[in-house]
């Protein structure tokens, strides 16, 4: 029984990234001798308190001995000695908060499609955050080869394997830019759109780029616009223009169907987990029924108005008899942009600090609920490049005095919920692609902007797929922004009108502007229920 026990707790502590000395492993194993039948929930509680730990106190070792250890245990121990299966099997609170792991947009593994092996490959090293030419290159080229291999999957545009009239029925095989030169006829090619020149348009992939017309093509839903990857039908013309005449996304592809082809790559950063393991989850996620996430976006911390719509909603939910699992406060936390003209970090620091307080008057919030802070497109920060780094501690000192176990969490951010994967994002993205977008989309299966934007970044896998002098990406951290397999819910924090959209099974939604229109989203990752929300 001690061997296999060892063995379980090596396995979760590898799969979370800590390799463990003697002294530290011989610790745990007495602390799991006191949860018989429950060791798993018992290490699960352990490894998050050591992760919490060390972000607070800025710790990146992935070695552990004695020490740590001992003192996570013995906290453990003082706040709570009730980790047990009853406590777990009765859905109590302790057991949700326990189950949410937020994942660092920058801790999140990167992969490259290898064409020739036709597989992925996790790249090692490290990674800069001023990349060279190169590594933006590479970013195009990764998003390209990501999105072809799945097309390559796809019955529509797979090579027949036979030549027969029976297999070129409904085939569309993809033919290299390259193989257009001197071709007549009709051909299917994929490629990213990007403008070589002012105002002419071409069509890019690994072999060449042809200057396409799109004058008579006929779109699909989503905004087609620069840096968006498309599968286009056309024929060329004598002048060397290709002249499209449909185009639209690559197809998607089940969640399921992509995983088989991972080889169980962790794309998400939350871990692999074994079949008996994800078993075990999705059972304890069953039984979360009353688990409930509480979503709110620009949270004006500056704003009596704000704070006083927030603390009703905090009184609201104190009230109830199960109290959310997570709050997330998406930014912005300001009224104002804090751009080269704000000089009131001292007051806001001090706003924060009341926020702070506000929670910690809710008792029963404090205790049984966690709070994930993820900041805006206009908050303090080192720039408004993405992904963006968590709010500076200057800033929540004051407010994590008062709530200890507040996550300040990266944008985009994932969190994982038992087996659900779930990416939220902060950024007012509807107005963007609207602008970017070469031509209206097609209006015959929806007519409703928000449902064209979550087409738009499910399609291409990515959560903003917009040229680069319109909003500045990290070249080295793309892929923290990818959508890949497909997530099981989408949170797209937007100023524009709060929204939720199911596509394809993957649950979108868009909590709205709180301190504006007093819109708020309470969501229940268990059966993937939207309530849209508002005062």
């Amino acid at each position: 029984m001690s061997s296999t026990v060892r063995k379980l707790i090596q396995k979760k502590f590898k799969i979370r990234g800590y390799t463990l000395k003697i002294d530290a492993l011989d610790q745990i194993l007495s602390f799991t001798n006191r949860f018989l039948g429950a060791e798993d929930e018992a290490l699960d509680l352990l490894l998050d308190h050591l992760q919490s730990q060390s972000q607070k106190l800025g710790v990146r070792s992935s070695i552990l001995d004695k020490e740590p250890v001992s003192r996570a245990i013995t906290a453990l121990l003082e706040a709570d000695d009730a980790v047990d299966e009853d406590f777990i099997a009765n859905g109590a609170v302790s057991s949700s908060t326990s189950a949410i792991r937020v994942i660092d947009a920058f801790l999140i593994p990167k992969f490259r499609y290898d064409p020739i092996k036709k597989q992925f490959h996790e790249h090692t090293g490290g990674l800069h955050i001023h990349g060279d030419a190169s590594a933006k290159a590479a970013l195009y080229k990764d998003r390209f080869l990501l999105l072809y291999q799945r097309v390559l999957r796809d019955s529509h545009f797979s090579k027949p394997a036979f030549h027969t009239e029976m297999s070129h029925y409904g085939s569309c095989e993809i033919a290299p830019i390259q193989s257009l030169v001197g071709q007549m006829g009709r051909r299917w090619v994929m490629g990213v759109i990007s403008q070589l020149e002012d105002g002419h348009f071409y069509l890019e992939d690994l072999t060449a780029s042809v200057e396409i017309d799109l004058s008579k093509a006929k779109v699909t839903t989503g905004f087609l616009s620069e840096n968006t990857i498309v599968v286009a039908e056309g024929e060329m013309l004598v002048n060397g223009i290709y002249q499209v005449i449909t185009c639209g996304f690559p197809p998607l592809e089940e969640r399921d169907k992509s995983l088989k082809s991972l080889a169980q790559h962790d794309f998400f950063g939350g871990g692999t987990l074994t079949k008996e393991e994800t078993l075990r989850l999705a059972e304890l996620e069953k039984r979360s029924l009353n688990d409930m996430f509480v979503i709110l976006s620009d949270i004006w911390v500056d704003s009596e108005e704000a704070m006083g719509k927030l603390e009703t909603v905090l009184d609201g939910f104190e009230s109830q008899e199960v109290v959310p699992s997570l709050f997330v406060f998406m930014g912005n936390f300001c009224s104002h942009p804090c751009n080269l003209s704000f000089h009131s970090f001292s007051s806001l620091r001090s706003q924060f600090g009341k926020l702070g307080q506000m929670i910690g008057a809710h008792e029963r919030l404090k205790e049984h609920s966690r709070f994930m802070f993820i900041p805006g497109p206009e908050d303090a920060g080192p720039s408004t490049v993405l992904p963006r780094c968590p709010l500076p501690k200057y800033l929540t000192e004051e407010l994590q005095k008062h709530i200890p176990n507040a996550i300040f969490a990266s944008n985009p951010c994932r969190v994982k919920f038992y087996t659900q994967e779930i990416v939220f994002f902060r950024h007012d993205l509807l107005y963007r692609m609207r602008r970017s977008c070469l031509m209206p989309p097609s209006t015959e299966e929806t007519d409703d902007p928000f449902e064209h934007l979550v087409a738009t970044i499910t399609h291409q896998s990515h959560l903003c797929p917009l040229p680069l002098i319109v909003q500045p990406i990290i070249w080295n951290y793309d892929h923290c922004l990818h959508l890949y397999p497909s997530p099981h819910t989408i949170v797209l924090g937007d100023r524009s009108e709060q929204k939720a959209f199911k596509y394809t099974g993957i649950t979108c939604f868009n909590p709205g502007s709180f301190s504006n229109d007093s819109t708020f989203v309470a969501y229940r990752p268990c059966t993937q229920e939207v309530e849209l929300s508002a005062l």
